[in-house]
């Protein structure tokens, strides 16, 4: 599994160094370059090699499409670590990009990424036709905004220091984490034009997104700072509203291992091509473990 990862963490960071060194030289690029690279594990770039692989989908393209989700991500993380979000000084092993260049100039290099995503979707190197592509970034802008990533980070700070309801909880989570996890799982099917599996895998990288999100919570819980690479044990200071802060610890586990088993059951259809997804999904679990 992570020699997998390992290699589409690389061929992705390869593709956006390429791509960001080609865009116009800017006092921009070194924050952009900053808080994108080398940039984590790769789950969801990984996320659409699996679902791609299922669907026969050409490795390079699916590459590019991941590079763009990766860039989306990036963007989210500059902005969740500004002190007017989360306030947190460390992500993935060094200073959060506005620790490191100041807020101001944060703000604007996650502005950038959130741009040179739908660049990398628009680009003429993406060998997909127009009408593909025109789905893709509708897709990636409703999973971006305020229906996706931008409203799950609102309700996130609007929730802290108040008890909510299972419910609520999920919904935020799904729209935090889960709406880019989604696209990253309904992408393939787009680009094979399979729509008839579209709600399928919506589903699923729902789940997948709400998956992982347990499991960066547990992480915050129980894990090391250095383990994580950003500090441990804040959301509890802050009151954040999590389904460990609602279950507990223990049931967090059990409901995490529920919804694993609830994604494997429904990718079971498709037979031995889901291998690699059922692997990578095993261990989104594991990192907390």
């Amino acid at each position: 599994m992570k020699k997998k990862l390992n290699k589409v963490a690389k061929d992705t960071n390869l593709f956006l160094k390429k791509f960001i060194l080609k865009q116009k030289k800017t006092e921009l690029l070194k924050p952009i370059r900053y808080g994108l690279l080398p940039g984590g594990k790769k789950i969801r770039s990984k996320l659409i090699i699996d679902i791609g692989k299922i669907f026969k989908i050409n490795y390079y393209k699916l590459i590019q499409i991941g590079a763009a989700v990766e860039c989306i991500h990036a963007y989210s993380l500059i902005h969740d670590d500004l002190p007017c979000m989360d306030n947190d000084r460390l992500r993935r092993g060094k200073l959060s990009t506005h620790a490191k260049f100041g807020e101001s100039t944060a703000i604007l290099a996650g502005n950038s990424l959130l741009t040179i995503a739908f660049e990398i979707l628009s680009h003429p190197n993406l060998k997909i036709d127009y009408k593909t592509k025109t789905s893709l970034i509708l897709l990636l802008s409703k999973s971006s905004g305020h229906t996706g990533i931008a409203g799950g980070q609102y309700s996130d700070l609007k929730f802290e220091g108040k008890k909510q309801s299972l419910k609520k909880i999920i919904d935020m989570q799904v729209n935090k984490t889960g709406k880019l996890f989604s696209f990253c799982c309904v992408a393939p099917v787009i680009v094979s034009k399979k729509n008839k599996y579209i709600n399928l895998f919506n589903s699923i990288g729902s789940k997948i997104g709400l998956l992982f999100q347990i499991a960066d919570d547990l992480i915050d819980y129980s894990g090391s700072t250095k383990k994580a690479g950003k500090k441990t044990r804040k959301d509890s200071k802050k009151g954040k509203a999590t389904l460990i802060s609602l279950l507990g610890y223990k049931n967090t586990v059990k409901y995490g291992d529920k919804v694993k088993l609830d994604i494997l059951t429904k990718i079971k259809k498709f037979g031995n091509k889901t291998k690699d997804l059922a692997d990578t999904i095993n261990y989104i679990l594991i990192r907390s473990k």
